[in-house]
């Protein structure tokens, strides 16, 4: 990929190379956990020394490399891959790269706010189990999920193993049938003081947003979440397939 073209600022290139680089890393290329010399990665882009240093320095801004003098850049922190095609729990999901624990900072039965109350399909006034946890992959923290369940299944958690357990597969057992669909949005926001502080990054940092509404098999709602993320700790992933019978 030659980048010499110099009627582009030094900037557009350095992104270029970053976001490669990025795709690299996260995929395992550099498992050994140095990245090459920038005379060698100048080379594989066909871009100048000074755009990989940047591109460089673009991707340790981003907590993704660290940059050592005499030692190199090496990957600072893996990030972990969250499948977008499969509804899974995370512990589920991130199986292969440990163990999640969740720490239960809250659950109570609450009459949910109107919205949560019509997104779940219920009447307004009927009361939800609503359950907050931090949820840390090896020890680390991962995210903050915010979660509202119809009292059927929820209520039965009280009793339940929380803090070793995906709530999706504790929730197949209390219902006697499986998940089936989930819708899901998912955005980015910036970590308010309060969050940034239990999720133990700075404020400001980048977080993944998703709000999820999981149905059973039989098409009932039953499990609104609200989860934060931490940006630099997951990256989503997932497979889309474009309709070949037309729009």
């Amino acid at each position: 990929m030659g980048m010499t073209d110099v009627r582009r600022p030094r900037a557009d290139r350095a992104r270029q190379v970053a976001d490669v680089l990025r795709r690299e890393i996260l995929h395992g290329r550099f498992r050994q956990g140095a990245l090459p010399l920038e005379g060698v990665l100048a080379r594989e882009f066909g871009a100048s020394r000074n755009t990989v240093r940047e591109a460089l320095g673009l991707l340790r801004e981003e907590g993704l490399v660290d940059r050592v003098p005499g030692v190199g850049t090496t990957v600072a922190g893996e990030k972990y891959p969250h499948g977008l095609h499969k509804l899974l729990g995370l512990a589920e999901t991130l199986r292969e790269h440990g163990e999640v624990t969740n720490e239960v900072r809250t659950m109570s039965v609450i009459v949910p706010p109107a919205a949560v109350a019509e997104r779940l399909d219920l009447p307004p006034g009927e009361q939800v189990v609503y359950l907050e946890r931090l949820r840390s992959l090896n020890g680390l923290p991962l995210s903050l999920d915010l979660t509202y369940l119809v009292r059927e299944v929820g209520e039965p958690l009280f009793d339940a193993d929380l803090t070793c357990n995906d709530i999706f597969v504790l929730l197949e057992g209390i219902a006697g049938q499986p998940l089936g669909m989930a819708e899901l949005t998912l955005e980015a926001v910036n970590a308010d003081p309060h969050t940034a502080a239990v999720l133990a990054v700075p404020r400001g940092s980048a977080l993944l947003m998703v709000e999820r509404l999981a149905h059973l098999a039989d098409g009932r709602p039953v499990d609104l979440e609200f989860i934060r993320f931490r940006g630099d700790r997951l990256t989503m992933r997932g497979h889309l397939r474009r309709d070949q019978e037309g729009d």
